[in-house]
């Protein structure tokens, strides 16, 4: 199944719907909706809907990390997450999400009009790797069980971008 995030907002009150299987592809227009939100003066909080998520990869669980950091930066308190799946929800706690997040099992907010952020463009590699490594880095941040899961990537990835910058010579 491929995925979907839906977006929409009420008086500052943006709510994200994340449906199917989330991954890499669906993280940049949904890194691009974030710093928009962030930006605007309206907004004042974020409720996150996995309750339609059969997967998501660890680079949108990092954008969702640093959508997390961003709004409580901003605003000084987390953003609420609605999950009713009990996979999903043991990812979450695995990872520390129930630090960065109000993690509840479900908010009406069907008064919402959504719209679907646009379909994964094909993102060059030197593109797709910086997002894979931002996420991952606000993954890390989060606690140091995540620093020591996603060390050997971030630092992997990183690797590949000098040795690929070298070659071509940057």
């Amino acid at each position: 199944m491929t995925g979907r995030i839906n977006v929409g907002d009420s008086d500052g009150t943006h709510i994200i719907h994340f449906e199917g299987d989330v991954r890499v592809g669906l993280c940049n227009a949904f890194d691009n909706y974030c710093q928009g939100m962030l930006k605007d003066s309206k907004f004042c909080a974020v409720v996150v809907d996995l309750t339609a998520a059969n997967v998501i990869d660890s680079t949108a669980l990092g954008s969702l990390a640093k959508l997390s950091l961003g709004v409580k930066a901003l605003k000084g308190h987390v953003p609420t997450l609605i999950c009713n799946s009990p996979n999903i929800q043991r990812i979450l706690q695995n990872m520390g999400f129930d630090d960065v997040f109000n993690i509840v099992p479900q908010v009406d907010s069907s008064s919402v009009t959504l719209q679907t952020l646009p379909a994964p463009s094909d993102l060059a590699v030197d593109g797709t790797r910086e997002k894979v490594i931002g996420a991952h880095r606000a993954l890390m941040s989060m606690n140091d069980a995540n620093k020591t899961k996603f060390k050997h990537l971030v630092d992997a990835l990183e690797l590949e971008a000098i040795e690929q910058r070298t070659s071509s010579g940057d």
